[in-house]
């Protein structure tokens, strides 16, 4: 039987930091970390996404506001909310939470959120400077995943590594900081031929399409490590993209959903307003 790889425990060492942080600001009167976070309608998953991020910073002494909005509104009226916030002093950080309806232009609205509070790295100068090698931010998904694989104490360079997903949120983003670990990178998408031996072939196999339960014992192989990045809603709960009770007795090591790749995603979130608030200050 496969180990479960607890995002949770490995989330405690982070938080333990970003508390004293924090802590530490409050005892001096200094500034402290504040966090808008930005829903749009009422997608399910950014839902339950939005809820961990305010569980979580308040948890950790940090500020959370919450700017719901009905997707009945335009383009415009989004972007004036998201210049309110970048003008705001008081919020070092803003998360804009995705995939938006439809009828928004997504590319459009993500422009006008200000690199200095572009925590989830969202923006193009944000994403271009990862590419670059030069991030304000690593983007906090595609982070969590190599954090969670690097607590397994595993050497990344030089592993065969799968990213199924091409998104700009996590497949593309996570491909390039494997990458910077010198892992050997496929990346997968729905055109791929002979999906199953691709898969099967990899060391480690990221999960991150949004299809859940898509990933069967038929995609692993016994020694693989297998992250899960899914987070769809599925008969009423949180699904990932991997069919966990399939999957783990026929790899090495699996992230559950939930208590894997986002519970650490959320605090790394709070990690980098921490960031973002002192650099700032100079």
């Amino acid at each position: 039987m496969g180990q479960i790889i607890n995002g949770k425990e490995v989330a405690l060492k982070v938080k333990e930091d970003i508390k004293n942080f924090i802590n530490n600001r409050k005892e001096n009167n200094l500034k402290t970390p504040k966090i808008a976070s930005i829903l749009v309608g009422n997608d399910g998953g950014s839902i339950y996404y939005m809820a961990s991020q305010e569980k979580v910073s308040l948890s950790l002494g940090a500020g959370f506001v919450k700017v719901i909005l009905p997707e009945t509104l335009t383009d415009e009226d989004v972007i004036a909310e998201i210049h309110k916030l970048n003008e705001d002093d008081n919020v070092q950080g803003i998360i804009l939470q995705l995939p938006l309806p439809n009828n928004f232009d997504e590319k459009k609205i993500i422009r006008e959120i200000s690199p200095s509070k572009d925590i989830d790295c969202l923006t193009f100068e944000s994403q271009g400077k990862l590419y670059m090698g030069e991030p304000k931010f690593l983007p906090c998904t595609p982070n969590s995943v190599i954090t969670l694989i690097k607590s397994l104490n595993i050497d990344i360079a030089g592993k065969n590594v799968v990213v199924l997903g091409r998104s700009n949120i996590v497949g593309k983003p996570v491909a390039q900081l494997l990458l910077n670990e010198n892992a050997t990178v496929t990346i997968c998408h729905s055109k791929t031929k002979n999906l199953k031996d691709v898969c099967t072939a990899a060391d480690i196999l990221v999960v991150a399409i949004g299809r859940p339960k898509f990933i069967d014992k038929t995609y692993v192989n016994e020694h693989a490590i297998v992250i899960d990045v899914g987070t769809s809603s599925f008969e009423g709960k949180i699904t990932g993209d991997v069919d966990f009770d399939k999957v783990i007795d026929n790899c090495k090591f699996l992230t559950p959903v939930p208590g894997g790749v986002g519970a650490l995603t959320t605090t790394l979130l709070i990690k980098n307003a921490c960031e973002a608030l002192k650099d700032n200050e100079y």
